[in-house]
């Protein structure tokens, strides 16, 4: 079978699964963990042979059109190279853990067979952006992306947060994708081409004319896909969806797409020094904003999800200092660690019967209750933190080393400014990620809150997907900068001497204060009187304590500040920890910019439609219907009556005559 024919397979099956598993869920519900499963683990398979087979030297191209469109023409084309390779291994390894997971984790649900199709066609859409070789079809896995997030992140729609989730991500995704898709046809247009080869051709012919626009044009999309500021604010409500939908969006489908995308047209955005600068500042505010708002958070899943939006800004940053083998490194042993955080957090979350567990400042005994959870997770967060020798720690510097090197010259593919943005956010954002990775450690593992019922062991698909996540979050990184130069463009990945201690540094100091103020928070919360910290002035912290004093559950997606008086993020962040905690308050931005227009726009319109243009109908209908009345009341059927107006009208007319003939 050749490598076209086997990567064809590689999304088709997971794409047939779905459908599949959408007509016999209700007909045959025994065959729909196998549907779920199955097809995702042999494209697994598949895509481990494609990569085998590419092996990091020339890409593998074929195209067929399929329809002739008069001008540009849309072809089913496919680039596989090596990022193309290896992407798609991570996406099946993590999508096929997923559905494992799931089948434990929702065992009991009666809309898995809706959630686990959907889940596979989620896997078959981010398969055909990678494996793509023309923008239209990437497109099509773009949107069908899209769509999947909507409805996965609202599969628990009884609950208004995940209504309002759903919506929210589909509406802000969308809000980036309308000035992608001009983007994508302004390029088109220039290059002549949808076809990524001829595209890049035209970039490095010069036959882009406008390289700024479309670049710019193009990151709106990416900064939406992607979580990127100032388009990010979806992803932390986008946690009411299931904890694995959570592990897929965040470690290997959607988000990933935008950082991927930059990837395959890189030359047309280093085209544009402006792009570029933009593209640096854009992944140095997100990654270090983001980390300030997860060192606040206190829902598990929230810190988490801050977290993937500022090792994303990792990923842009090196794509800003034009550097797609750093990025690509770093997707791929962040979705090893961050697909175990999130499954590890389902874990006890399932242990726990409840989502409202989440909140770690409730969280009391985890380390004996779910001693999977708690070595892996540990794991996970090392990686995360970007200790050595864990997987995290090599990606990482892979990003801060070629910033390194656009600083000090050693590279002229990226303007110096955009060196200078990334190295220092990135040092900065290695320093808070340690940070909230070390705090949220002690609270989930080492915390003194409620103790909430055991709900028993959980099922081996769960636990067993931990362990398998924990190698290569583990041994991923050391692995990948020796043996896979090839399939990154042959760049060197070795961790440099200068960012590894400046890195490494900074994250131990990040997580030796954390601990630190965790002891003296503990010491302080020790002698308060139980229930004191319902007074808070902030009104926060009080707020969530009354209400859990009163036997009330916080909604799932408030911000809510963390009622635990030794949580060390509040003596880390001080007064900033309220803003933080509700993320610097870009969601009311938002609303006081585009949503109260938005709605005082509808209000008018609403308004002049009812009475203005209602008014000026009723009244073209009010004439003729007082015309009609008019007529209908000289209608009387009476013979001498109709004579009579008859005879009338001949004389009105005779004399009219008469005085016309007088005038004349």
């Amino acid at each position: 079978m050749t490598t076209t024919t086997l990567a064809v397979l590689v999304p088709l099956l997971p794409f047939l699964g779905a459908i599949a598993g959408l007509l016999l869920g209700r007909t045959a519900p025994g065959f729909v963990r196998p549907l779920a499963v199955l097809p995702t683990l042999v494209s697994l398979v598949l895509a481990a042979l494609v990569a085998a087979r590419q092996g990091g030297d020339g890409a593998v191209d074929a195209a067929t059109e399929l329809t002739p469109t008069g001008s540009v023409p849309i072809e089913l084309a496919l680039h596989i190279d090596g990022f193309a390779a290896l992407t798609a291994v991570l996406v099946t390894v993590v999508a096929g853990c997923v559905q494992i997971y799931s089948t434990g984790y929702l065992r009991d649900d009666p809309r898995y067979p809706s959630y686990a199709a959907l889940v596979s066609l989620f896997t078959s859409a981010m398969l055909l952006v990678v494996y793509s070789g023309d923008l239209m079809v990437l497109l099509v896995g773009w949107e069908i992306m899209g769509i999947c997030s909507y409805f996965l992140v609202g599969h628990y729609w009884e609950t208004p947060e995940a209504r309002a989730a759903s919506l929210k991500a589909f509406l802000v995704t969308k809000l980036g994708d309308v000035p992608f898709l001009i983007g994508l046809f302004a390029l088109a247009t220039d290059a002549g081409s949808f076809r990524i080869t001829r595209i890049l051709g035209a970039v490095a012919s010069g036959g882009i004319e406008h390289p700024t626009p479309i670049a710019l044009l193009l990151l709106a999309g990416v900064a939406g896909k992607s979580a990127q500021f100032p388009l990010h604010t979806w992803l932390p409500d986008a946690m009411a969806g299931p904890t694995p939908v959570s592990a897929l969006i965040h470690a290997a489908t959607m988000v990933a797409a935008g950082v991927y995308f930059i990837t395959r047209l890189l030359p047309l955005f280093e085209a544009s020094q402006a792009a570029m600068v933009v593209l640096a500042v854009m992944a140095a505010v997100t990654m270090a904003g983001s980390a300030l708002a997860a060192l606040a958070q206190d829902d598990i899943k929230r810190v988490l999800a801050y977290s993937t939006i500022g090792q994303l800004g990792y990923m842009t940053g090196a794509l800003a200092v034009a550097d797609r083998g750093a990025a690509v490194f770093h997707l791929l042993s962040h979705g090893a660690f961050k697909a175990l955080l999130f499954l590890a957090a389902g874990v006890i979350i399932h242990a726990a019967g409840t989502n409202s567990l989440a909140a770690m400042s409730r969280m009391s005994h985890l380390r004996d209750r779910v001693p999977d959870a708690y070595w892996t997770m540990t794991v996970a967060l090392l990686a995360l933190a970007a200790i050595p020798p864990f997987s995290g720690f090599f990606s990482k510097e892979a990003v801060l080393g070629v910033a390194e090197h656009v600083v000090t010259g050693h590279t002229e593919h990226a303007p110096a400014a955009a060196g200078w943005i990334v190295l220092l956010a990135g040092l900065l954002t290695a320093l808070l990620t340690a940070a909230y990775a070390t705090r949220l450690w002690l609270l989930a593992f080492r915390g003194h809150g409620t103790e909430a019922p055991d709900h028993g062991r959980q099922p081996l698909t769960m636990t067993a997907v931990l362990w398998v996540l924990a190698v290569p979050s583990l041994a991923l990184g050391g692995f990948a900068f020796r043996v896979l130069p090839d399939w990154f463009d042959g760049h060197d990945l070795t961790p440099t001497l200068t960012t590894s201690v400046l890195g490494t540094g900074v994250a131990l100091v990040g997580g030796i204060v954390t601990y630190a103020s965790w002891r003296h928070t503990t010491a302080y919360a020790a002698r308060i009187p139980l229930g004191a910290v319902a007074a808070h002035p902030e009104g926060g912290a009080g707020q969530v304590e009354a209400e859990a004093i009163a036997g009330h559950e916080p909604a799932y997606g408030d911000i809510a500040y963390a009622p635990d008086p030794s949580d060390p993020g509040r003596l880390l962040l001080g007064p900033l920890h309220r803003h933080a905690a509700a993320g610097f308050h870009l969601d009311a931005v938002y609303t006081a910019l585009f949503v109260r227009p938005v709605r005082a726009g509808a209000s008018l319109v609403r308004f002049l439609d009812r009475e203005v243009v209602e008014t000026y109908v009723r009244g073209a209908g009010t004439l003729p219907r007082w015309v009609g009345a008019a007529v209908r009341r000289a209608q009387t059927g009476n013979l001498q009556t109709y004579v009579s107006v008859l005879l009338a009208g001949t004389v009105v007319l005779a004399v009219a005559a008469v005085l016309v003939a007088t005038g004349a």
